[in-house]
């Protein structure tokens, strides 16, 4: 069993009342919800406005407000205001990332990482209000014909809990780079996340209506149902990824990155500790909790049980326990309907014939009594056709599988459904090529773990891990979601 870590007896602070922001004033709403530190559940971090259709409506309409002058301002401007947020939130990480864990669940040490890592993105965006630049073309009739690049209008983000800044700041940033205005919805799990990345901005300076933030369990929904948002960028599972797509329009701009079954492959001639390394990050870190984590591993049968070994060895020595609390490496789970998922997702494993051989159920102690937490799990002799082996999880459990050959796991690895990122570990240059070829994913790693991202890589999967059309936040293509192309015809 995972070590467990001593609790903590420090009473618990009152819970801080989040509100929405609307044109540049703080708003209630008709009812509120409360958000749970999922580590200690009788604990209330939070509570927020629960938005109605109207509340959302005079969100965008203040947007709309808010947009006639930022799309004007200049480059520098822009740039301006995303560098001084970014200022802000570097010198008040230390704050938001004790808050982040007791709100969100994650471990300091994981929680002080997004932190720190949020700034950083907003720097990157600052530079991208310089970088819209258009082209010329030569013409037979015309002087001059140029294109330019100008925002899409409203844009509606929808992010969220499990990397709350991080992701939030990767959607908002290249918005406002390219002078759009936004209309926020942070996830319900991490309300107080949402209201600390927008007060940034709004102390960065920020004009009043072109960031607006609205609460809620239903407001993303109203969000996409009004027409007046040009575009939806929205992370979270598949099943709401495609009520967003069925919802929208043929005029509304939609980026989608969804969820994901990632494989990791592990041949023969694998560096097996560098392997169960990567098995065992991809899996494992943030309680597994990612959409970019791993839940199948399909493994070379002559290096299946060594390789086994390790993985236990992995998974037994996370110390669960609350984020706050001095050593512990893995976290709650978000809710207690995610515990409640977890035990039927190994219920129906043993059921399809899959064997446990660690983990599988909730932990007891009083370190563990009264929150979410879920043992670290690992399934062997998986049906490649059962729920586990082709269904995300989003929790701590992963199911090994045993292969022939290189052809037989990309096979495996193409025959579900989704396509964000995967991984293979070999010593074979010629095998990672081909792995990397003929995987249907957005992004492959080799001898990497499947979790994590590049600044200026882009980032984003196929199938239905994504939309497809727009690369999600990184690389390149960044600001292609978030402008619009413009051709114009000057005469003489």
């Amino acid at each position: 069993m995972s070590t467990e870590a001593a609790p903590t007896t420090s009473a618990s602070p009152p819970p801080i009342a989040v509100m929405n922001w609307i044109g540049g004033v703080q708003c209630d709403a008709a009812e509120r919800f409360e958000r749970r530190n999922p580590a200690r559940l009788d604990h209330v971090v939070s509570t927020a406005p629960e938005s109605s259709s109207s509340d959302v409506s005079a969100a965008v309409g203040a947007a709309l407000e808010g947009l006639a002058e930022w799309r004007r301002s200049t480059p520098s401007r822009r740039a301006e205001v995303l560098m001084a947020a970014g200022r802000l939130l570097a010198e008040r990480s230390g704050d938001i990332a004790a808050d982040m864990v007791v709100e969100e669940g994650k471990p300091l040490a994981d929680a002080r990482n997004e932190a720190g890592r949020t700034p950083k993105n907003l720097e990157l965006y600052a530079g991208e209000a310089y970088r819209l630049t258009g082209a010329t073309y030569p013409s037979d009739d015309t002087p001059v014909v140029y294109s330019t690049l100008d925002p899409i209008g409203v844009v509606g983000v929808i992010t969220p809990w499990n990397f709350p800044l991080n992701l939030a700041s990767r959607k908002i940033g290249p918005a406002l780079a390219a002078g759009n205005a936004v209309v926020f919805k942070p996830s319900p799990m991490t309300p107080w996340m949402g209201d600390r990345l927008a007060t940034a901005f709004f102390d960065a300076g920020l004009p009043a209506g072109v960031l607006n933030v609205v609460h809620g369990m239903t407001a993303g929904a109203h969000l996409v149902a009004d027409d007046r948002v040009a575009g939806i960028t929205f992370t979270g599972s598949t099943a709401v990824g495609r009520r967003i797509h069925e919802a929208s329009g043929m005029n509304r701009r939609l980026q989608l990155e969804l969820g994901g079954k990632n494989p990791i492959v592990v041949l023969a001639d694998a560096d097996l500790a560098s392997a169960a390394d990567v098995v065992v990050r991809s899996s494992f870190s943030l309680t597994g909790q990612a959409c970019t984590g791993a839940g199948r591993i399909l493994v070379a049968h002559e290096v299946h049980d060594e390789l086994l070994e390790r993985v236990i060895a992995g998974a037994v020595a996370y110390r669960l326990g609350a984020g706050d609390v001095d050593g512990v490496t893995m976290g709650p789970l978000v809710d207690e309907r995610a515990v409640s998922e977890m035990q039927r997702v190994c219920a129906q494993a043993i059921s399809d014939g899959a064997s446990l051989v660690t983990g599988g159920s909730v932990p007891t102690g009083p370190s563990f009594d009264g929150g979410a937490f879920f043992s670290p799990t690992v399934f062997v002799d998986v049906d490649p056709a059962s729920e586990l082996a082709r269904q995300e999880v989003f929790g701590p459990i992963i199911g090994i599988e045993r292969i022939s050959s290189l052809d037989e796991a990309i096979a495996s690895a193409n025959a579900v459904e989704y396509g964000l990122t995967s991984s293979i570990c070999t010593r074979a240059i010629a095998s990672a090529q081909r792995f990397a070829a003929e995987v249907e994913a957005g992004m492959v790693r080799v001898n990497r773990a499947t979790v994590g991202a590049a600044f200026n890589a882009p980032f984003g999967g196929i199938k239905a891990s994504g939309s497809g059309v727009h690369r999600e936040q990184l690389g390149p293509t960044v600001m292609d979601f978030y402008t619009v192309s413009r051709t114009v015809w000057m005469g003489s």
